[in-house]
């Protein structure tokens, strides 16, 4: 394909219309990039615990991050990555994306998560989600007796990760990294959304220390990755809202979130580099907070129900750059005729002037449709090219 960093970054930067709109987003599922090239990625239980029989190795676990340090005792660690990594290179220069996703390992596990028999039409070996009702951390005592992350060990972890990535990275091509989870996200994991609500109301010092331990550690990915030249841009994924707006009080996020939010975003900003910001739900309220205080670059998530990109573009189009907006509900279920022409009726809402990049709503989910994806990239590829054409 004709991959090329520049265009993305053109687009991040809202420096105009490069020679087509580029494509963006957050990541693939592992059953998605092996659907589309045709290859396997390896198996984490190759050399982790039973837990994870039949999970798709894509980036370190948290178990294994300490044993970065001593990595040379680990050969059979870097064999895997090396692995994985030419498969998910393969994939995003095959559909012709400028940059691949580095998912970084978390520093803090967990055990408050759910799992069933995956029902999707690609589907895995369990599909996993958060257990709103009960925490990892849920008291003062639980906080004390978490053992939180090591820097050094991150550190390790991130430099080995794009070192490696770096051996397969095509010539005009970029690393976007992604960190694990961010500052709203990781608290609410940790502790369980309904613990963490009530803590906002009965223990206002737990909140408190929950957010000057996570903060400062999704910072530090941010600057370690941001100052490596193979990377292009850092994202972060930090859904704040639901369909009708904050999940919190927008007073509650401009005290405890978007502080750590805007430090991060200058640790990525002092290397040269943008931010991208993925949030779900609709952010009407804390919008403009977000692009003058917490200074990111581009925004990523939308809906058609709540909050459709072509409404975010005509907003704010002009200070931060658009990315993604193709409607889940529609790559799943939508005709292809139908799909089709949505798609293009998206990109000539958006592309204009450039500050647009197309790709999915949410992610390159394993329940989408591969032909409503596929033709999506088709005709950003035949209706992107600038200058824009009408039908």
């Amino acid at each position: 394909m004709d991959s090329n960093f520049t265009r993305l970054d053109m687009i991040l930067r809202l420096e105009g219309e490069p020679d087509r709109v580029p494509f963006y987003d957050l990541f693939a599922d592992p059953e998605v990039m092996e659907a589309i090239t045709g290859q396997r990625l390896p198996i984490q239980s190759a050399f982790q615990d039973e837990d994870s029989r039949g999970d798709k190795l894509v980036t370190l676990s948290s178990d294994h991050m300490r044993l970065t340090t001593k990595i040379d005792h680990h050969p059979e660690i870097i064999k895997y990555l090396e692995h994985s990594f030419r498969v998910q290179v393969n994939f995003y220069s095959k559909l012709g994306y400028d940059y691949v996703v580095l998912h970084l390992p978390s520093p803090f596990p967990r055990w408050n998560v759910l799992s069933a028999n995956d029902t999707a039409p690609l589907a895995r070996h369990k599909r996993t989600w958060q257990n709103e009702n009960k925490g990892t951390i849920e008291s003062r005592e639980d906080f004390k007796r978490y053992c939180w992350p090591d820097l050094d060990e991150i550190e390790c972890a991130c430099t080995l990760l794009l070192s490696i990535m770096k051996r397969t990275l095509p010539q005009e091509m970029k690393i976007i990294p992604l960190t694990p989870g961010g500052i709203l996200e990781n608290v609410m994991w940790l502790m369980g959304a309904v613990n963490f609500f009530k803590a906002l109301y009965t223990d206002r010092s737990l909140i408190e220390n929950m957010f000057s331990k996570i903060g400062p550690v999704v910072s530090f990915y941010c600057n370690i990755c941001a100052e490596d030249e193979s990377v292009g841009a850092m994202s972060m994924g930090d859904d704040m809202g639901y369909k009708t707006g904050p999940m919190i009080h927008p007073n509650l996020l401009r005290r405890y979130v978007f502080p750590w939010q805007k430090q991060c975003v200058e640790n990525v900003h002092k290397h040269g580099k943008p931010f991208i910001l993925h949030s779900c739900g609709k952010l009407d309220l804390v919008m403009n907070d977000l692009i003058d205080y917490v200074g990111i670059d581009a925004k990523h998530s939308y809906e058609d129900t709540s909050y459709p990109i072509t409404e975010y573009k005509k907003l704010y189009g002009d200070k931060i750059a658009v990315l993604g907006g193709i409607d889940m509900d529609k790559l799943t279920r939508a005709s292809t005729e139908d799909f089709n022409k949505y798609v293009r009726d998206v990109v000539y809402a958006c592309a204009p002037g450039g500050g647009y990049a197309l790709g999915c709503g949410n992610t390159a989910a394993n329940y989408i449709r591969l032909e409503n994806y596929l033709l999506m990239l088709e005709i950003g590829r035949k209706y992107g090219r600038y200058p824009l054409k009408k039908l």
